[in-house]
């Protein structure tokens, strides 16, 4: 099977999407005349011309709003913003329009729109350009929101994010466009909501998502030289949440952590501990343990950078408090 890099996987799921249906089409910052800030949409100008691949003024809630208007009238954009941080812009149109409007009409009108760009940190950005808000977005009811780890999964999501007919959030990682791994020429979706166990597991269940996959799976390799066999769960969507399938795995591990990159109050991580504690708390040998971002916003140094994020020697930890191994 070929090697692509994740960038190419969405630049395949959105060709594919644009010439399966002529109501697709993309717009942003750059995306056009520039290839793309990321090179997500390197060539598609010259394919599908400037009426579906449009390039916008740096004006987010402009073109938000357009992006909201057209879908309401029939067509599937997607939007991209250069960072989701720039997306605070434009939240009004994606929360009280995007968002709202199937229910604000009775019906009459949905908003079949993708808003997709790169999420979180991603180096020494500091504090306005590495903030996660996936669980700003996952609280609204009316949108669906996707955070892949893999080009893969961001493939055949991004597929099924264009054909929902509900606004859909698709957030990426600046440090994984260049990631590569084998993704099949044949088309392929993969269902919104479905989880997905990355690494199979006895001991302990280690959730997470989207670049921070990476850290629990690094993690989980450690632990198993250590004799702990960890089971891994990408959730690749946290609205909605597959949350059978990590009760599921308590019930046979009896552990739970759950590593996100976010602030830690109102996170995905405090939601899935709610649920499990409700469904699966006879099961549970230990208290359920988080690793988020530090409750500050994000340094620009390289090594408070490494103290304020999840990464693997605090997953460790976590789970050998979990099996009372410290």
């Amino acid at each position: 099977m070929r090697v692509i890099e994740f960038r190419e996987a969405l630049r395949e799921a959105l060709n594919e999407e644009m010439r399966r249906d002529p109501n697709v089409f993309l717009m942003g910052e750059e995306v056009a005349e520039y290839n793309g800030a990321y090179k997500v949409s390197k060539g598609m100008l010259a394919e599908f011309g400037p009426k579906r691949v449009i390039d916008t003024p740096i004006a987010e809630l402009g073109f938000a709003g357009i992006g909201v208007g057209a879908a309401m009238n029939g067509l599937r954009p997607v939007v991209e913003f250069m960072t989701f941080n720039f997306s605070l812009v434009a939240i009004d149109q994606i929360i009280n329009s995007a968002a709202k409007i199937l229910s604000m009409s009775g019906g009459q009108y949905s908003a079949p729109i993708v808003f997709r760009g790169p999420t979180a940190s991603a180096g020494m950005l500091s504090s306005q350009h590495s903030q996660a808000f996936e669980n700003w977005y996952a609280n609204c009811p009316g949108l669906k929101v996707i955070v892949p780890s893999n080009g893969y999964d961001a493939k055949g999501l991004l597929k099924s994010a264009i054909r929902d007919n509900d606004p859909v959030i698709f957030m990426e990682s600046e440090q994984m466009y260049g990631d590569k791994m084998e993704v099949p020429e044949e088309e392929y979706i993969i269902p919104i909501g479905v989880a997905d166990i990355k690494k199979q597991g006895n001991d302990v269940t280690i959730v997470s998502f989207g670049k921070i996959m990476k850290v629990a799976l690094a993690a989980a390799a450690e632990l198993e030289k250590e004799g702990i066999s960890a089971e891994v769960i990408d959730l690749r969507t946290v609205r909605p949440i597959d949350y059978a399938a990590i009760i599921e795995s308590v019930k046979k591990t009896n552990r739970l952590v759950i590593v996100e990159e976010a602030w830690p109050l109102a996170s995905i991580s405090g939601e899935i501990a709610f649920h499990v504690q409700k469904n699966a708390f006879d099961y549970l040998d230990a208290p359920i343990r988080r690793i988020t971002t530090a409750d500050v916003p994000l340094p620009y140094a390289p090594t408070l950078i490494e103290a304020s994020l999840p990464n693997p020697t605090k997953v460790i930890q976590a789970v050998k408090d979990v099996m009372y191994r410290s």
